[in-house]
């Protein structure tokens, strides 16, 4: 079983245990995000789906899978780039911090990585002081990988 299926096989299963489905074209479009270690636009998952399954997926199908996926918890979307990842945390069983994200600025690679809720609550607090209300603790941060750097 290769990796990705065994990711595949969390996620349905994590669905059917929230009363859910994780359809095959849901499955083909959360495979896009796993197989291709970097964030993708809905475009171009239509077009990863059109070349790696041979159908179609109208952009407005996979918007809504998107928001699916992202309300199951499976994929995490970059505001920023208006791109999606998969949830690298999908096969875990036990609570995770808040999820952040570095992205590479050549490469398009995208690292989660987690932030004590400590320093989010600290984040939070100074939004609030600056008489602010935070929406979202997700950050994105602009970087560049390893191998873009060398």
């Amino acid at each position: 079983m290769t990796n990705v299926q065994h990711i595949l096989d969390s996620a349905e299963a994590h669905c059917r245990s929230h009363g859910s489905r994780l359809t095959d074209k849901r499955k083909n479009v959360l495979s896009g995000l796993l197989g291709s270690g970097k964030a993708l636009s809905a475009y171009e998952l239509v077009d990863y789906c059109k070349e790696e399954f041979g159908h179609s997926i109208p952009a407005m199908s996979v918007y809504r899978i998107l928001d699916f996926l992202q309300e199951e918890q499976l994929v995490h979307k970059l505001n920023l780039a208006n791109k999606y990842v998969a949830c690298s945390h999908i096969t875990c069983d036990h609570a995770h911090e808040i999820p952040q994200f570095l992205i590479c600025d050549l490469c398009s690679q995208v690292t989660e990585i987690s932030v004590s809720r400590s320093l989010i609550d600290d984040l939070k607090k100074n939004v609030e002081d600056a008489d602010y209300q935070l929406l979202s603790p997700q950050i994105e941060l602009n970087c560049l990988c390893q191998a873009c750097a060398a």
